[in-house]
């Protein structure tokens, strides 16, 4: 089997659609179809069903697709091993959403460097379509996610209970972070209705999409917000920041999510437990 064919298969099976996964492949439409039609007539089935709404999976293009799934990750995974520096016997994929690396895969990558120095450490930070996508190709091996949305053949582990709490300048804030306005920082489809439910109807003068820079906004400026525990935790202490009274707190747990496998490779089985270490001491 022709692993551009493979991928071209995943993408449409995780995409719905021959002109999203053109698009994305950034290949023709053209190609993508042929390619498809190419597989078709080697496996002697048919894998989609093509209507003006995209496309879908038929029953013999279910059965394939673990197939086509562990096909790719075998090759990915050959052609990353071919390329292993000196000194070291195996590779191993990490990632995690962007609210999520500091500390967390930051410390998880020196963890690993510190107990598994054999392992060779891949590193991602990106957007959680992204770090599934590269999980089913093979480039991934385990990605922490706050709100994985998944197809059948990944395994998702609960890792981190992390919560979201309202903050806003302490005692020992800068004389300039004065303001009062409501900052909104957009934490996934989840976090609006539970955000109206607290009743914290304020209408936000500043919206932004990425917690780290709604965080840098507070400190300078002012403002009361919804952060990560977990992130700002330190600052609490410092008393550069405060919790709100009475404001409620919103759980927000964190997610590894991996590939499911036959059976558990034993660089991932190191990496599952150095992470597990690193959240503990965390904890």
């Amino acid at each position: 089997m022709d692993i551009d064919r493979a991928r071209t298969f995943l993408e449409i099976a995780r995409l719905g659609s021959f002109l999203k996964a053109a698009e994305r492949l950034n290949v023709s439409q053209t190609a993508v179809s042929a390619r498809i039609r190419t597989l078709e007539e080697e496996l002697g089935r048919p894998l989609f069903v093509r209507n003006r709404n995209g496309a879908r999976l038929t029953a013999a293009g279910i059965e394939f697709e673990r197939y086509a799934r562990t096909f790719v990750q075998v090759w990915e995974r050959a052609r990353q091993s071919l390329a292993l520096p000196e000194g070291k016997s195996g590779i191993v994929g990490i990632g995690a959403e962007l609210s999520l690396w500091s500390p967390l895969l930051a410390d998880w990558m020196a963890a690993l460097k510190a107990e598994a120095p054999e392992l060779a450490i891949h590193a991602h930070v990106g957007a959680p379509a992204k770090l599934v996508e590269d999980i089913s190709s093979g480039a991934l091996d385990i990605a922490i996610l706050y709100a994985p949305q998944l197809a059948p053949g990944f395994v998702v582990e609960r890792v981190l209970d992390d919560q979201l709490v309202q903050v806003a300048p302490g005692a020992a804030a800068p004389v300039g972070a004065s303001s009062t306005e409501a900052i909104f920082v957009d934490w996934g489809p989840a976090f609006p209705l539970l955000h109206g439910q607290a009743r914290f109807h304020a209408a936000a003068g500043t919206v932004v999409d990425f917690g780290p820079l709604g965080l840098a906004h507070l400190l300078g400026t002012g403002g009361r917000g919804y952060f990560r525990r977990s992130m700002v935790a330190p600052l609490i202490a410092e008393g550069r920041l405060a919790v709100v009274p009475e404001s409620p707190a919103f759980p927000y747990p964190a997610y590894a999510v991996r590939a499911e496998e036959p059976e558990e490779r034993r660089e991932v089985a190191v990496a599952l437990a150095i992470l597990g270490k690193v959240l503990a001491i965390g904890r």
